[in-house]
């Protein structure tokens, strides 16, 4: 009788109907949308030098501010100039020299400079190569790179999302029917998002660009792309 008792368990549970499980599929897709950018961010700036470091900030003061001035008669608004650095240091000057003891001797001060840059952001590409041309002339010596944007980008990377999708979906639907089988409900859907733009190149002034005509600029095209994870459950196939 023990040896029945435990074998009745079993031969009830065989009895039942149990749904067919086929298990699932994790596919990713990949889509991209390129586009022309629509805006530019500069980062422009003044370094001075001066005996004193009151003598460099002057300098430094005064061709910032019309460095500044410039920028806001070519267009751009007060909230598209940013302050994004400002430092003063000393200039040394290293000698061979040696003291009585033969230790070398400790720099010495030879001046300051003063750097005081602005990110700026230009809503209107076309201006862009006059404006560059324009800071060099009233003094900005140093641009440290153009950096090109769309300035919303929401509706590219909705359709990167639906080229993602449909990626993904074509590349299972092509591993079910290898399987001999098809897609069902979706499991879960997972994303990251990419975006590539050409790299920022830096300008430095020369004083021969003050004469010269507008900086040829081009602002090519961005990359808005999007990787879908999705993961579908596989039908069983039995009726």
């Amino acid at each position: 009788m023990r040896h029945l008792a435990v074998l009745l368990p079993f031969a009830l549970f065989a009895g039942l109907s149990l749904p067919a499980y086929a298990g699932t599929i994790s596919i990713q897709g990949h889509g991209e949308v390129a586009a022309a950018p629509d805006m530019a961010m500069i980062n422009s700036g003044v370094t001075s030098q001066g005996a004193t470091a009151r003598d460099a900030l002057d300098a430094n003061t005064a061709a910032m501010s019309e460095l500044i001035a410039a920028l806001k008669d070519a267009g751009i608004e007060d909230r598209d100039i940013q302050t994004s650095g400002f430092s003063v240091n000393p200039n040394y000057v290293y000698s061979d020299a040696r003291d009585a003891n033969g230790y070398a001797q400790p720099p010495k001060i030879n001046g300051y400079q003063v750097s005081n840059t602005v990110s700026v952001t230009v809503r209107k590409l076309d201006a862009l190569g006059a404006i560059l041309d324009k800071s060099v002339t009233v003094g900005a010596n140093t641009i440290n790179g153009v950096t090109f944007s769309v300035a919303d980008p929401s509706d590219l990377y909705s359709q990167a999302r639906k080229a993602a999708f449909a990626d993904a979906r074509a590349k299972a639907e092509l591993y079910a029917d290898a399987a001999g089988t098809a897609l069902d409900d979706i499991i879960e859907i997972s994303e990251t998002q990419g975006f590539n733009e050409p790299q920022p190149y830096p300008m430095y002034a020369r004083a021969e660009m003050k004469d010269s005509a507008a900086v040829p600029v081009q602002g090519g095209e961005l990359s808005f792309a999007i990787n879908v994870s999705v993961q579908w459950e596989l039908a069983d196939g039995t009726e």
